[in-house]
């Protein structure tokens, strides 16, 4: 079961992420996100964890919303990210145009909008399994992401099935990620807000070390 920590902005708790076993760092470029990170930290950081844990490093995944492909390419040539995460209203064409290196999220209002968005994205999924087909995160008309929110468990299980590897988002926690994983068995899972305290996009260390713990002893 793999685990990705979202919207990390500093090096000290993209260290935390590293040791507890995590297997996925987002770090996220979208200008209105209060999680948002620089391009030179995001170097810095990228460049530092790599230095630290060698092949237990995590790999980084650049969180994106309705940006140009060049603008992607461009930001993760010169951050040393991974991979992409698509979080906004891309297209398949988009996703295609990038080529292996990207996967996209989708935030379905019902199962059958979920059952559309996993067919019409499967003939542009990774071949690589280091990363998901797709990431399901809950529906929320104002933001793309980062929410707290859950994702209705008949749309998870909807989206599973369309898809080789499910990545669920959305309100997960150190306290009710087993229960989803149980529910659902997606690929992996994502959580941002779920091992934060007060300030978004500042993580809590123990909360971060809970959850990895809750996920891999399963």
């Amino acid at each position: 079961m793999r685990v990705k920590i979202c919207g990390i902005t500093t090096l000290d708790d993209a260290r935390i992420c590293a040791e507890a076993g995590a297997d996925l760092i987002g770090l996220n470029f979208y200008k209105k996100s209060p999680r948002i990170i620089t391009p030179d930290t995001a170097r810095n950081l990228c460049t530092t964890l790599r230095a630290e844990f060698g092949e237990r490093c995590p790999l980084f995944v650049g969180v994106f919303v309705n940006e140009i492909v060049s603008h992607i390419s461009m930001t993760m040539d010169d951050t040393g990210l991974d991979f992409a995460q698509l979080s906004g209203d891309e297209s398949l064409e988009m996703l295609r145009e990038l080529r292996g290196i990207a996967f996209k999220a989708i935030r379905p209002r019902s199962q059958s909008e979920a059952l559309d968005d996993a067919r019409y994205f499967a003939s542009g999924v990774s071949s690589s399994e280091r990363i998901p087909s797709l990431l399901l995160d809950a529906y929320n008309p104002a933001l793309y992401g980062g929410t707290g929110e859950t994702a209705a468990e008949d749309v998870a299980l909807a989206v599973k099935g369309e898809t080789s590897r499910l990545m669920l988002a959305g309100g997960l926690t150190p306290e009710n990620v087993a229960a989803r994983i149980d529910a659902i068995q997606p690929w992996g899972v994502d959580v941002a807000s779920g091992v934060e305290g007060d300030t978004p996009g500042r993580k809590d260390g123990a909360k971060i070390r809970a959850f990895v713990a809750a996920v891999k002893t399963l």
